[in-house]
């Protein structure tokens, strides 16, 4: 009767020992594509940095563009969880504000802290673009992603009947201001706090976008 038991735990315990190398291995990727370079950060490198054999990291991830994918996906998330980003509890509740002026001021709180996790990674991936293909997909598809999340926000924020604008316009706005450049110019460039930086952003789409003056 013992048997299973021990068998199932080994398993378990596989499981997360596996888990727990994927997410150094990650770590490490980041740390070094932000420090040095994506291009010119190897497989060798980021497995001395995790600590394990290059041939755990292919086996985990296949090729260096697919890691940075899981890179990316763990930077913006703030975890290694496959929930996606809009689908999160802190996201779901800003989506759930009713007065779109409180609603935006929250979404660029959320922002913020989004742009603090990804912006450092940005830069890398933007001075690899030039001459790595993998660094200039992944950017076009971090945009085609971003596209899509504000797209969402904008169609919710229509279905308010407190824009000042249109549903296009409301997108492109959000998707323009989000991809982590202003922050980093703001934060990383002139010593802005978050905090600043969040009421600014919230303040910004307010003005822009909000029919009338609602909300705190």
């Amino acid at each position: 009767m013992a048997r299973p038991v021990k068998r199932q735990y080994n398993s378990v315990r596989r499981r997360e020992q596996a888990g727990e190398t994927r997410l150094r291995i990650i770590r490490s990727a980041h740390d070094l594509f932000v420090g040095q370079g994506y291009g010119r950060t190897t497989i060798a490198q980021i497995a001395r940095a995790a600590g394990v054999a290059v041939e755990t990291v292919y086996a985990t991830f296949g090729s260096k563009p697919k890691l940075l994918h899981e890179v990316w996906d763990v930077t913006v998330g703030g975890g290694d969880d496959d929930l996606p980003v809009h689908e999160r509890a802190e996201v779901l509740a800003v989506r759930a504000e009713a007065d779109l002026a409180r609603r935006l001021r929250r979404l660029a709180v959320f922002n913020t802290a989004v742009s603090r996790r990804t912006a450092p990674l940005m830069v890398a991936l933007r001075g690899a673009a030039a001459s790595d293909g993998a660094a200039a997909a992944m950017l076009t598809e971090i945009d085609r992603q971003r596209l899509e999340a504000m797209s969402l926000h904008a169609r919710e924020a229509a279905a308010t009947g407190q824009l000042a604008v249109t549903e296009a316009e409301c997108r492109d706005v959000l998707w323009s201001t989000t991809d982590g450049a202003l922050w980093h110019r703001l934060v990383s460039s002139r010593n802005w706090a978050d905090s600043r930086y969040a009421a600014f952003l919230g303040n910004l789409w307010v003005a822009a976008l909000v029919n009338g003056t609602q909300g705190g």
